[in-house]
């Protein structure tokens, strides 16, 4: 059955007539995507906002900004060419979290605001910049030779924290004063620093955590030495370097990890028991609101078993506070809050099926669900203790839109705050008074606009509206509306579409299957989708029918929706991928034979499968920086949906796409970057040497010196050009 509705209109402002986009115009500036703020934050005293936002001469160069609420004024805060001179080479290890943060960019690409208010820190090229409130100018605090990382400020704003040569060092910002809280660390022992799997799998980005009182400093000790080592290529245009990586490979030892806590003004130093079995992960930390309870989340290694627990720093003791358990594996998250006024904390599981918020005692005893229901929650956003409520985004409404919602801790209704359509991501104040919302769709760019917590609007920060000003007018009056729908498979399960069709549909048209189809994604959002979103609207132009399924094993929609893929990656995803195809060709405007695939990533790897498993459906494929065998992706990630190779072979050899890739009939172009240290280029080669020596013709292209996400403008317009004419090539759209 098709369940269709329209994504909303757009303003449109009369122009004589469309402009046609171009590849290079997706990558030039001004951006498409208008002057909308990032990393908004609310000041803890509810008074200003500050955000990141692009030089208009280079969307990418980021300026530090802010909107003062009360006179309503926005002024220019640091200006990053200002403050450094020429482009700062960044050390491989920024390199690598910048990577694992998928932060974009250059200038000030993050800071954060002291907890009182006062000051503001932001690092920028390897150093870190102290602006203090009604000050001028920002002090450098860290002038060295070296390039510190993972830089905070300290709870009470006291200190400033970060990793140096491997070692963690505090300092304090009135003084000067440097201690260093540890000296042991190099080569494989790393103090304070989140692992290879931490970062890029578990999206822990520290290996350090303040107590709130600035007493104490818990932290990590990685021991590297058991996890094997690669030696790989990192192919640049002149030169070709042998980096000897650390990879933890599915089936392979992960690192030692232990966990410290030590007292800055006696450098007591206690160490935390972990339990008997040392292959486990370190999942996340977070300190009670007392400043002596540290809690920690531990996590087994096949995944299956969660512990939240807590450490005393006063009296030494342990105890588990919860524990979380699954059949196939639990989904991590940031949703722990500990309340300032009761000893409860909030907490996010899905016992039930779906991800809910449950308020807890602080000695694991469950008080009550706060939410429930066949949706799921996305973020725990904010808590108003003096109001008793607790405010997260979510799907209750629709699994394709974020919306904004509030319960009362004392449970009972869910009431909804924002009204306008589409993907809503917010940032609240400390107090959880007022609220920045950043909302898009399909084909408008985000509006940035504060709010007080019941929803009212109190301004725009950047209305970002489509008038004649705007860079992306001349073309959106050309564009179609998208339309999102539903249609069910065989076994009668929902699964949810996004198309784009050509505004004249006169003629049968090749269609353009873009995926991704692994776990913890989404494509079918009502969302705007940056450059990708903007050459799927180029293809449009160019006649293609454009569309996007959402399979089984994919996101927002519950447990039960993603469990199918356990230990059999590449096969449910391909089926339902496959009913999308025999719902396009029940389309009258839609060419059955001229029907194409593209994906990066796991939507590589689905591009594969997809060409591999059923080249009847797939006439033309586009796959970007595949996995192409498990065996050889990392362990935290793979062995979470794949179990272990050591146990379940069979399953991994299943996975694979080698023992599919002879029956490829239709075209197949393969690109990667050349010194991706995620998913490592011996992916694609190793296919390359297979379907050589079965003598099947396929196409390459490869990207020197480019990393997993293959950024770059220049490389960006050659890389949609490229993948544009392979469909131009072989689906023929002007046919």
């Amino acid at each position: 059955m098709k369940k269709a509705l329209l994504c909303g209109a757009i303003m449109l402002t009369t122009v004589a007539k469309a402009e046609p986009l171009t590849i290079e115009r997706i990558f030039e500036s001004p951006s498409l995507d208008g002057n909308a703020p990032t990393e908004l934050k609310v000041s803890p005293d509810a008074e200003r906002v500050t955000f990141l936002k692009g030089k208009e001469s280079d969307y990418e160069k980021l300026d530090l900004w802010e909107y003062h609420i009360a006179s309503g004024k926005t002024r220019l805060l640091f200006d990053s060419d200002k403050l450094t001179t020429g482009e700062v080479e960044l050390s491989d290890e920024e390199k690598a979290r910048r990577e694992r943060m998928r932060l974009k960019g250059t200038g000030i690409v993050s800071y954060e605001w002291s907890a009182d208010g006062k000051a503001l820190l932001f690092p920028l090229g390897g150093d870190a910049y102290y602006h203090k409130l009604g000050e001028q100018g920002a002090k450098r605090l860290l002038d060295t030779e070296a390039f510190e990382t993972d830089i905070k400020l300290s709870p009470k704003g006291n200190f400033i924290s970060y990793i140096r040569d491997q070692n963690l060092y505090i300092k304090h910002i009135a003084s000067g004063k440097e201690t260093a809280i540890t000296q042991q660390g190099g080569g494989d022992i790393k103090f304070g620093m989140a692992e290879f799997v931490a970062q890029e799998e578990m999206s822990r980005m520290t290996g350090y955590w303040w107590s709130p009182d600035e007493r104490f400093i818990a932290f990590t000790k990685v021991d590297e030495a058991p996890v094997q080592v690669i030696t790989r290529s990192e192919i640049y245009a002149d030169e070709i370097k042998m980096i000897e990586q650390k990879y933890p490979a599915a089936g392979t030892p992960n690192v030692n990890v232990k966990l410290a806590i030590q007292n800055i003004q006696s450098s007591e130093r206690q160490w935390v028991d972990l339990g008997k079995h040392e292959d486990i992960y370190l999942a996340r930390g977070k300190w009670m609101q007392d400043g002596k309870t540290f809690t920690y989340q531990w996590q087994s290694r096949d995944q299956q078993q969660l512990e939240l627990r807590a450490y005393d720093v006063e009296t030494k003791a342990q105890k588990t506070l919860l524990t979380e358990q699954s059949d196939t594996w639990i989904n991590l998250h940031d949703d722990l809050t500990f309340l300032k006024k009761s000893p409860q904390f909030i907490w996010a599981s899905e016992k039930d099926g779906f991800k809910h918020l449950y308020l807890m005692e602080n000695d694991g005893n469950q008080v009550r669900q706060l939410t429930q229901g066949e949706w799921v929650v996305d973020n725990l956003e904010a808590v108003n203790e003096a109001e008793g409520i607790v405010y997260f985004t979510g799907r209750k409404d629709t699994p394709i839109e974020s919306h904004l919602y509030s319960v009362s801790l004392a449970g009972g209704k869910i009431s909804r705050i924002t009204t306008e359509e589409g993907f809503h991501e917010v940032e609240f104040s400390a107090d959880a008074s007022v609220y920045v919302d950043s909302v898009s769709t399909i084909n408008r760019p985000p509006q940035v606009s504060l709010h007080q917590a019941d929803g009212k609007q109190i301004t725009w920060l950047e209305e970002n509206k489509l008038d004649q000003t705007h860079p992306l007018t001349p073309y959106v009056s050309g564009w179609t509306k998208p339309e999102f729908g539903t249609f069910e498979t065989k076994d009668s399960t929902t699964l949810h579409y996004r198309i784009f069709k050509p505004k004249n549909l006169k003629k049968k048209h090749p269609a353009i299957v873009f995926l991704y189809g692994g776990p913890h994604a989404q494509v079918v959002q009502n969302k705007w989708y940056g450059s990708r979103g903007l050459l799927m609207q180029y293809w449009v132009d160019q006649g293609y029918v454009v569309f996007s399924v959402d399979n089984r094993g994919s996101n927002y929609r519950g447990k039960a929706f993603e469990d199918p893929i356990y230990k059999k990656m590449g096969s449910i995803e391909v089926d339902d991928q496959v009913a999308g195809v025999e719902f396009l060709r029940t389309l009258p405007y839609v060419d059955a034979e001229r029907i194409g695939v593209h994906g990066h990533s796991y939507g590589g790897y689905m591009t594969l499968m997809a060409m591999f498993k059923a080249p009847d459906y797939f006439a033309a494929g586009v796959s970007g920086a595949p996995v192409t065998d498990w065996r050889m992706y990392d362990t935290h990630y793979t062995e979470r949906y794949m179990g272990n190779p050591q146990t379940d072979d069979q399953a991994y050899t299943d996975a694979s796409v080698f023992p599919y890739a002879d029956n490829l009939k239709g075209p197949l172009l393969i690109y990667h970057g050349m010194a991706d240290d995620n998913v490592l280029f011996t992916h694609s080669t190793r296919l390359y040497k297979h379907l050589q020596d079965q003598a099947i013709p396929f196409e390459t292209m490869d990207y020197p010196g480019k990393k997993h996400s293959i950024k770059g403008k220049a490389t960006g317009i050659h890389l949609y050009k490229t993948i544009s004419n392979f469909f131009n090539r072989n689906l023929h759209p002007n046919k």
